[in-house]
C-alpha cells in the first residue's frame, strides 16, 4: 500500500452522487459474492493488503482515486462507488456493545485485559500509546489438532505523550 497522501475525490465527482459508506459498502460486498471473489484475491489483484482493502471497503478508510477506479472496475462497479471510496470517513461506530459473537469477543479481551495490555506496553515504552496510523494487522489460521486457532497480530507504532 502506498504511503503517498490521499486527495478527496473532485466536487464534481461528489456532485455526482453522494452514495452514503453504508450504500458503498453494500454495492462492493454484493459484487464481491456475486463474483466469487475473496478479499485476499482482490488485495492481491490491486496489489494492497487485504486488512486495509477490506477496511476501505467497510467504510474506515478513504482509497486513492487511481485504486478505487481500480477496484470498480475489477468488480464492475459504477463511478459513484469510486468517489464514496475517495470521502474521507469519520472514525466513528456505534457505542453500543455489538452482539456480534466474533466481534463481542474481541470487547471481552480488551474488558479483560485491557489494562494487562496498557501496563505491559508502558512497562516496556514508557507513558504513551499505539498508533493505529501507523498500524499493520494480520489475521492467519493455525491448524491444531485441539481445535484451529486464529491468530491476530496487531503492530503499530508506539507514540510517547509528550511531557511539555
Amino acid at each position: 500500500m502506498s504511503t503517498a497522501l490521499v486527495s478527496q475525490p473532485p466536487a464534481s465527482a461528489l456532485a455526482e452522487t453522494m452514495m452514503s459508506k453504508e450504500a458503498m459498502t453494500e454495492a462492493i460486498v454484493t459484487a464481491k459474492l456475486a463474483k466469487g471473489l475473496t478479499w485476499k484475491a482482490i488485495a492481491e489483484q490491486l496489489g494492497v493488503g487485504d486488512i486495509w482493502l477490506t477496511s476501505a471497503c467497510f467504510g474506515k478508510n478513504s482509497m486513492p482515486g487511481a485504486l478505487a477506479d481500480k477496484l470498480c472496475a475489477l468488480l464492475d462497479l459504477p463511478g459513484s462507488v469510486s468517489a464514496a471510496l475517495q470521502v474521507f470517513p469519520h472514525k466513528t461506530w456505534d457505542q453500543a456493545i455489538p452482539q456480534d459473537p466474533l466481534i463481542y469477543r474481541f470487547y471481552e479481551v480488551v474488558g479483560v485485559y485491557g489494562d494487562t495490555i496498557k501496563e505491559i506496553i508502558h512497562e516496556k515504552f514508557g507513558d504513551g500509546i499505539m498508533s493505529a496510523i501507523d498500524f499493520a494487522m494480520h489475521i492467519e489460521k493455525e491448524e491444531n489438532p485441539a481445535g484451529d486457532r486464529v491468530v491476530v497480530t496487531m503492530n503499530g507504532k508506539f507514540l510517547p505523550y509528550r511531557s511539555w
